[in-house]
């Protein structure tokens, strides 16, 4: 996707919770997240974010190109997605269950309960010119959505 493209295509519509394969043991349960099918894209950065206060915020960004999961491997923290026209508020709380949001959507994350962990894969390695971290340019390139 180009620059303007994403953002003037992008939408909440497309963004999603996903159910993560799911194995539960007498001994623990395992979720497994793989390059296949199961997820919108290749996998090609992972992070996570930990030690949050819970009053802090992160995020506060959208991307051109990357597309990313979000996932709580331990805790809850609230996601708040705008595609520049709508905005829709998610809470994470289960490690089996991921957050996709395309490219083009600001993301914020908010509400950490202690000792939380975020878990992030994206689409794309790490590149500073694919964020968008000013607000009012993100309502530029989303102002005139197809």
């Amino acid at each position: 996707m180009n620059e303007q493209n994403s953002h003037s295509t992008s939408s909440l519509d497309h963004c999603r919770i996903i159910s993560l394969p799911r194995h539960r043991h007498p001994n623990g349960s395992l979720t497994v997240v793989e390059n296949d099918d199961s997820i919108p894209f290749a996998i090609k950065r992972v992070f996570y974010l930990y030690d949050v206060p819970g009053d802090s915020e992160r995020g506060g960004h959208s991307h051109h190109k990357a597309q990313e999961l979000i996932v709580a491997v331990s805790g809850s923290f609230d996601i708040t997605l705008t595609d520049g026209h709508r905005t829709e508020v998610f809470t994470l709380k289960r490690p089996y269950e991921a957050l996709y949001i395309e490219a083009g959507i600001w993301r914020s994350l908010n509400n950490f309960s202690s000792g939380s962990v975020s878990l992030v894969l994206t689409s794309e390695k790490y590149d500073e010119a694919d964020y968008v971290r000013d607000f009012n340019e993100f309502q530029r390139l989303t102002a005139h959505k197809i």
